[in-house]
């Protein structure tokens, strides 16, 4: 049986083309350790990160300004996104500290899943950034974060299956999404803090003057000694989560989503009709 999918946003061409931009951006800002000159300095990156990180932030928030502007991010799109956004931030502090227990991760798989992945991108950068406000955690890095987690929301709204798949299969489908990309994101975000330690672990820190596969196995050994059991912790609370509670959140989202109808224009009576 073959359901109709309905989107809260429908990505535009100039939403891709900023999706796209922000994306090389970002790979380029993760991952220039790996793409940078054997001979080129820390410290002079490390002066400079800070107007990167700005400049991410700025790209973020211009992608969201062309989803709004082109793909129509209606009204009942907008309160949808700011109780999904709300009560996401709100998980996030529950689990703080505790072998990443973070229960936020399995509610933005849910939602980027019933509401694609433009909506996705939204909801996990404005997520992020409202649960920094709430937990204190303004910093460098969470440009970093709000576009890590619009990738890891966004990316469940691009898994198959959205019209037909139900049920187990698709339980399953996010339960094994949510447990690679809940590796993935902790991955992705050691790459922020891993080349400024500087000498405070010389065996696993960024090396400027190293080969890549050199750096490549620092950075593994890196990964295995910080945030190995954090990155697990996250995994297992998000496929554990999906399992248990994610029939009813699913259900919950897709009966919103009809009900809302969110591709139908909002219009008012004329006073009198």
């Amino acid at each position: 049986m073959t359901r109709t999918v309905v989107r809260a946003v429908r990505l535009g061409p100039r939403s891709v083309v900023a999706l796209v931009l922000v994306g090389a951006v970002g790979v380029a800002a993760f991952g220039w350790p790996f793409l940078a000159p054997p001979d080129s300095q820390v410290s002079a990156h490390a002066e400079d990160a800070p107007w990167l990180f700005a400049g991410l932030l700025v790209l973020l928030v211009a992608v969201v300004a062309a989803t709004v502007s082109e793909s129509g991010l209606g009204p009942k799109a907008v309160a949808m996104l700011g109780v999904l956004a709300a009560t996401g931030a709100a998980l996030r502090p529950i689990g703080a500290g505790t072998a990443g227990i973070e229960p936020m991760f399995f509610l933005l798989v849910l939602s980027g899943r019933v509401l694609g992945p433009g909506f996705g991108f939204v909801l996990g950068s404005v997520t992020m950034f409202a649960s920094a406000l709430l937990t204190g955690g303004v910093g460098p890095w969470m440009p970093f974060q709000m576009l890590a987690m619009g990738w890891f929301t966004m990316g469940a709204g691009l898994l198959p299956g959205a019209a037909r798949l139900r049920g187990k299969g698709e339980l399953a489908l996010l339960a094994l999404y949510g447990f690679l990309a809940a590796f993935a994101y902790g991955t992705i975000m050691n790459l922020a803090g891993w080349p400024f330690m500087g000498t405070m672990a010389s065996n696993i820190s960024f090396d400027p003057h190293a080969a890549v596969p050199a750096n490549l196995a620092r950075f593994l050994a890196y990964c295995l000694a910080t945030s190995m059991g954090w990155d697990l912790g996250r995994a297992v609370c998000t496929v554990v989560l999906t399992l248990t509670v994610g029939p009813a959140v699913l259900r919950a989202l897709r009966r919103a989503t009809r009900r809302a109808a969110f591709e139908a224009p909002v219009t008012f009576d004329a006073p009198g009709a």
